[in-house]
């Protein structure tokens, strides 16, 4: 443990050191290579279930739609979170190996925090699009054209790499002051920055990403929800509302599943709550390891189109016998 704070801890203010030191799970160190089987299980299982969602809507014309067109963004989001996570875990997992280069810190800090930020931004989209479609049911088709979705998926693509692009060029210049361990099995942009000296403005810019994507996101899209639930408060049959339901149950669960888990994170830090490093660190998992996994399940369980097309595509085709 002496060798572990050794090779971390500066002297005094230094520029950024040549490696960071990782935490892995608690109770875990003793055999990390238990817990690769359940990793590789759920990265696998994402990659297929996701890779099917892209499969499905890239082949069937029917599903060329806005709405199936964010579900594809979302998958793509979600498989490259897990894969911008993985090479870490995995180390931890199967070599115990704590020390990563400064270097593939910064690169996976930048895609781990592109691919959710990217899934943010799809996830409001799809909730901007709900209510369009509740709310302005007669004029959707003329909101959401194809020229607009292009300008709205070229946002999307600047908001994610446009902004987060400078980061690690920033935090490679900054000067640190702390111990260079960080909190979690991965590397991201806020565990980085808080090792930096106080008045490093590059920090400062790191926190204006976050909350501009992070803090403001959930917002507007809970409003999109108030502005569905008054558009259908006394308006239309019991199956309208049926089918409205249906159409925003599996995206609300995404948007739950999602936000939940960060929301629970930053109050925890924030207020410094003492609760247990593995709670802590299970809560880190949860938040970006389930949603790749659930929402493929969740929008095929909930969406008739999407599940009958696959399992349409999945059933053996019927070859006649002729006599």
């Amino acid at each position: 443990m002496s060798t572990f704070w050794t090779l971390a801890t500066p002297n005094s203010s230094t520029s950024m050191a040549p490696t960071f030191l990782l935490v892995g799970m608690p109770g875990l160190s003793a055999a990390p290579s238990w817990w690769a089987m359940p990793l590789l299980a759920v990265y696998l299982l994402s990659a297929l279930s996701n890779g099917t969602v892209l499969w499905i809507i890239a082949l069937e014309p029917a599903l060329h739609r806005p709405m199936h067109f964010f579900l594809f963004l979302l998958s793509i989001s979600d498989i490259g979170l897990a894969t911008a996570l993985m090479p870490t875990l995995l180390s931890l997992a199967l070599a115990d190996a704590h020390t990563v280069p400064a270097s593939a810190c910064l690169l996976q800090m930048f895609f781990v925090h592109v691919f959710s930020v990217m899934e943010s931004s799809v996830l409001l989209t799809m909730a901007v699009d709900r209510a369009l479609a509740i709310c302005c049911p007669l004029h959707y088709p003329a909101l959401l054209t194809n020229g607009v979705i292009s300008k709205i998926s070229l946002a999307i693509l600047f908001r994610c790499f446009g902004l987060h692009l400078p980061l690690p060029f920033l935090l490679a210049r900054m000067p640190y002051c702390h111990p260079q361990v960080l909190t979690h099995s991965y590397c991201l942009h806020p565990d980085v920055a808080r090792l930096a000296c106080p008045g490093a403005w590059g920090a400062l810019y790191s926190l204006f990403v976050v909350l501009s994507a992070m803090g403001l996101d959930p917002l507007l899209i809970f409003l999109s929800y108030g502005l569905i639930g008054r558009a259908l408060q006394g308006a239309g049959s019991k199956e309208d509302h049926w089918k409205a339901g249906q159409t925003c149950a599996a995206h609300l669960s995404a948007v739950l599943l999602f936000y939940i888990p960060m929301i629970l994170l930053a109050l925890i830090n924030r207020l410094k709550l003492p609760i247990p490093q593995h709670a802590h660190s299970l809560l880190s998992y949860v938040h970006f390891l389930l949603p790749p996994l659930m929402n493929p399940v969740l929008y095929s369980v909930k969406m008739k189109e999407i599940r009958e097309r696959i399992l349409k595509r999945l059933q053996p085709r019927k070859v006649g016998c002729t006599q």
